[in-house]
């Protein structure tokens, strides 16, 4: 292990504010898993904003409609950083690491970023075919688009771990990055720790990492092959071992219409893997 301490307490904070959200059931997930997680580790979330509807609109105009939850998305994680507690941000969708991932670089430059995710989330404007911004989101904290937001990470400090999905043009948009990208496979976990390299790293998770048939999930296409949790705790564990964890974000949890108790048993999931991280 480093010299690096975790952080004692966490700072815990749902946005609830709409970036780039097309379901309705996000905005009740985030509400749900943050008060799971909140319980677990005996803290109160952090609400910021107010939930609304959700828009089928381009990049640009969730842009500029969200300017003010992406900021404080980035700002909440900074003044965690600076009073010493690890950000811990729930969000409905990905595109708050416009945000939050420059924000780690800055304060953090010897970091690395952790993305967990069943899809690359690394379109450009040139790539994207769908428009939609949260499958922009980590190409665009690489710099490799205009965001509007200031600094960025550089892409080789970024390990794409999970991911069984590639679209035309993230490949080569990934391969000029330089980040290294690990699939879904029984070695995942040595890959993950020899990337890595023991540094301080900061998480990002979004829930489509697991498979669908442990943690289905209606925001993105579905993509078989994933993680189950035992598997997903297994990379964490071995994670909080090797590494120094700064913060963590979980975006994509959703609220399954209708049914509180199944979206109760999958918040669980969802706090119990992450319990090796947490204070």
């Amino acid at each position: 292990m480093s010299s690096i301490l975790r952080a004692e307490q966490a700072t815990l904070v749902a946005m609830r504010c709409r970036t780039a959200e097309r379901s309705p059931a996000a905005a009740p997930g985030v509400e749900t898993l943050a008060a799971t997680i909140g319980r677990q580790i005996g803290a109160e979330p952090r609400l910021i904003g107010s939930p609304a509807p959700p828009l089928s609109q381009g990049f640009q105009e969730d842009l500029a409609g969200s300017r003010g939850c992406l900021l404080e998305a980035g700002g909440q994680v900074e003044d965690a950083l600076n009073a010493g507690t690890l950000p811990l941000v729930i969000a409905g969708d990905p595109s708050i690491a416009l945000t939050t991932l420059p924000t780690v670089a800055r304060m953090h430059p010897d970091a690395r970023v952790l993305w967990l995710d069943g899809h690359a989330a690394f379109h450009t404007p040139s790539t994207t075919s769908s428009g939609y911004l949260g499958g922009m989101a980590l190409a665009g904290a690489c710099g490799l688009w205009d965001t509007g937001f200031d600094g960025h990470i550089a892409g080789e400090r970024v390990v794409l771990c999970g991911v069984r999905e590639l679209q035309e043009g993230e490949r080569e948009n990934l391969n000029q990055a330089h980040v290294t990208v690990i699939g879904s496979s029984l070695e995942t976990l040595v890959f993950m720790q020899n990337a890595l390299d023991g540094a301080a790293v900061y998480v990002h998770l979004d829930v489509d990492v697991l498979d669908p048939a442990t943690m289905p999930v209606s925001h993105a296409v579905k993509v078989a092959g994933g993680f189950d949790d035992g598997k997903l705790l297994d990379l964490l564990e071995a994670l909080g071992e090797s590494c120094d964890v700064i913060g963590v974000e979980v975006t994509g949890f959703e609220a399954a219409d209708g049914q509180e108790e199944q979206t109760g048993l999958g918040a669980e999931v969802i706090a119990g893997v992450l319990d090796p991280l947490l204070p």
